[in-house]
Formats: structure tokens, sequence, C-alpha cells
């Protein structure tokens, strides 16, 4: 029974922590969706280039990985500002295929840009102030400093982010955006303006994801596939559009993607053998995802369907 409390406590631990990185990567696309509801298949590029961000200008400057974050952060705004005015403004006078059809295009783009010049060798960082770095905080659980980082970090964000959009005008004129495209241009918000924000604050959020998860994360053109899928399902199960929707739906992805462990110390307990989830783990995932959508399309918190 000791051995069972030990696991769950460190499953819960890392659950956590992987959660709060799985919701910072999330934000980005849900404050995208919020704003325009708009889906962006291209999401996980952009965790992908603030990685590369890091990787390259780290040894380049000769500077720690976690000073290189605010560059990672630009990178991921100037490159959705960018994909807004040269792409998505467009696609947003056609129909829905069409706006889907478009960043999924964009995220081949960017992906084969990046094989173009990186190749397809996986690579992360092994020096730096967090890396291979722990703390232990009681039996059995360790900390790692890396992940601790990004758990900080994406509570910094959300805080940030609930600021901008409750407590300033500019975020009272996302919300009207948001709400009424139409009405908010009537009023005289420049709702073009408010989308290329959205565009920038989603692109920044995930830049700096990724500057943080390239610390423990091998990168590589395809790596944001996976994440891109694990922010659907968390933006799903939260609610499309709900900032504090994000933040609860990563953190109990997070519980989900580490149950595997509690699950072998309970089958140890009763002495059975032969029944591993660990290869299902995202599949689990993906199945509360699709349930989501099924009984509550607007998701736990959402008020956008």
């Amino acid at each position: 029974m000791e051995d069972i409390a030990i696991q769950i406590t460190k499953s819960l631990v890392s659950g956590l922590l992987m959660g709060l990185v799985f919701a910072l990567v999330a934000l980005g696309l849900t404050v995208i969706f919020g704003v325009m509801d708009i889906v962006n298949f291209a999401h996980g590029e952009f965790l992908m280039v603030g990685m590369y961000t890091t990787l390259l200008t780290s040894p380049l400057l000769g500077i720690d990985p976690v000073l290189t974050l605010p560059l990672a952060g630009i990178t991921g705004a100037i490159l959705g500002v960018m994909c807004y005015f040269g792409l998505i403004r467009f696609l947003i006078k056609g129909p829905m295929i069409a706006q889907l059809f478009g960043t999924f295009g964009l995220m081949i783009f960017l992906r084969n840009l990046a094989l173009l010049f990186m190749g397809s060798e996986p690579r992360v960082i092994h020096e730096g102030w967090l890396v291979g770095k722990s703390f232990i905080v009681g039996p059995g659980v360790v900390l790692e400093s890396t992940k601790l980082a990004v758990a900080v970090l994406s509570l910094v964000s959300f805080a940030v982010v609930w600021w901008l959009i409750n407590r300033t005008k500019v975020g009272k004129a996302l919300t009207a955006t948001s709400l009424d495209a139409e009405g908010a241009r009537y009023m005289g918000i420049s709702t073009e303006k408010m989308n290329a924000l959205a565009w920038a604050v989603g692109g920044a959020s995930v830049g700096i994801a990724g500057g943080l998860l390239v610390n423990f994360w091998p990168v590589e053109p395809g790596v944001g596939l996976l994440f891109t899928m694990i922010a659907f399902a968390t933006v799903a199960l939260g609610g499309f559009g709900s900032v504090r929707g994000a933040l609860v739906a990563g953190i109990l992805i997070g519980m989900i993607v580490n149950l595997p462990p509690v699950w072998d110390a309970m089958m140890r307990l009763v002495h059975v053998s032969g029944l591993d989830i660990h290869s299902f783990k995202y599949t689990m995932v993906y199945a509360i995802y699709f349930l989501i959508m099924v009984l509550r399309p607007q998701g736990l918190f959402g008020w956008k369907q």
C-alpha cells in the first residue's frame, strides 16, 4: 500500500506539472478561437518554431536558454501577426472549409520549411541553468527544474492573459470582437487589429512554451503534431474560448497521461500482469476529446460551440 501511495503522489505531481505544460500550449489556441472562431491547425508548428528559436539563439548569443524566452515569445508573436495578415484575414472571408484547409496548408508549409533548413534529426538542449536539475520534495517524489519552470510560467501566462482580457480596455475590445465582430466595428473597434492581437498573443504564448519545452523535449519538424492534438483536446475539454477552461483541462489531461504508473502499481498489488496501458495513454486523451465533443460540445467552461 505504501508503494501505491508513493506512486499516486508521484503521478499527481508529475501530472500537475505536465498538465500546466499542456495548458500553456493550449492557451494561444483558445485565445485565437475565442476571438475569431477559427481553428489553427498550425498551432503545433508555432510551438516548434519557439523550440528551434531557443535551441539556435542560446549558443549563438552565448546565453542560457532561459534568457532566450523573450526572443521565443517575440518570434512567435511576429509569426502569428505575419500569418494573420498574409493568410488568415483572407481566409475568414471565405467558407469554414477554406479556413480549415488554409491553416492545414500553413501547418504543412511550416513543417517542411523546418525540414528543409533544420533536417529531420531530433535535437535537444543539453546544458543550461535548468537542464538536468531536480528537487526532492518527498519520499520518491522528484521535481524536475525544467518542468517546474514551465509550470510556474504557465500560471504567470494565464494570469497575464486573464488580466489582459478582463481588466483592460484592449481586453474588453477583444471580448466585444469575439461576441459580435460586426457590432464591435459599429462601436469603433478595429476588429482587424484585435484579430491580429489575438494571433500575436497566441503565437507569443506558444513560442514561450516551446522555448521552455526544448529543455527537456527533443525538437524535430514533426514535433508539433502531438502537441496540436493535445491542445485541441484541452481546448475542447475546457471549452472553446475559455481561458480558465484551458487551464483546468490541461491539468486534467496531464493527470490522465500520468495514470499508467498508478495502474502498474495497482496491478502489482493484486498480482496481475499483462495489462499494460502505457501505449494507450494518449488514446485515452483523444477518447475523452471525442466524448466531450459528442456530449458537451461547448466543453466544461466554454460559452462557444
